[in-house]
Order: C-alpha cells, then sequence, then structure tokens
C-alpha cells in the first residue's frame, strides 16, 4: 500500500461557515456532520473536516489547492465578487493581484478563520502532479 493523506482536521471559528466557504469557492459538497466535525472531501479522496474550536485556540495554516485554469477562473470570479480580499504572494505584498509562478496562475486569499488559501494552477518548482 501506497502511503495517502487520508484526512486532516481544520480548526475554525464555526465549522460550517468555513466548509461553506471553501466548498463554494471549488464548487465541492459539504459533507453530513460526523461527530464535531463538517467534512469536505476534495477530489483525490481526501478529507477536510472542520472543527469547530475556540478562536484563541486556532493557529492560522496554509492550504494549497491546485485547480485547473477553468477551476481557477471560476473561483476567482467568485472571490472577486465577493469583494475577498486576494493577493500574489503569501506575504500579502501584493494586493489585488494574482501571479503566474511556473507558467500557470496563483492567488491566495483568507478564510473566515484566518487560514490562508491558495489555488494555483501549476505546481511550484515543476513538481510533477
Amino acid at each position: 500500500m501506497t502511503v495517502q493523506l487520508n484526512h486532516t482536521i481544520i480548526h475554525s471559528r464555526d465549522h460550517r461557515e468555513s466548509a461553506e466557504f471553501l466548498a463554494y469557492f471549488l464548487n465541492l459538497e459539504v459533507g453530513a456532520p460526523w461527530g464535531p466535525f463538517i467534512p469536505v472531501e476534495i477530489a483525490n479522496g481526501v478529507t477536510l473536516d472542520f472543527a469547530t474550536v475556540p478562536a484563541e485556540s486556532i493557529t492560522p495554516q496554509h492550504y494549497a489547492f491546485l485547480v485547473s485554469e477553468a477551476e481557477f477562473d471560476e473561483a476567482f470570479e467568485k472571490i472577486k465578487r465577493a469583494k475577498i480580499t486576494y493577493f500574489a504572494d503569501p506575504h500579502g505584498q501584493r494586493p489585488g493581484e494574482i501571479n503566474h509562478n511556473d507558467g500557470g496562475r496563483g492567488v491566495y486569499f483568507q478564510d473566515p478563520s484566518g487560514h490562508g488559501m491558495e489555488l494555483i494552477t501549476v505546481p511550484y518548482g515543476g513538481f510533477p502532479q
């Protein structure tokens, strides 16, 4: 058996809000609650399990999603329509821009709990998909 990531838990102020936020931008389904978690499954079978925790317990994390050009276009339009601040870089130095690293496109924005979300159309550094 090869090693695969199966799921990860994402701490959030409101697990439903955060799950629905990500699902909206990436055209994913929010799953049925399972215990304290609200799951969102991505295409490679990994489940992101959102859990509500006290705000002071949240350490902002970074989540990067490899998407197709069409998925990027759709998500980016939703980001702009929602008037969400976005950046071309992870440090927020280039607001209102996207990047074109490695010949693709990328954008950074924050979810409702302050996690950094990134959408890219080409893996960075030429690593295989």
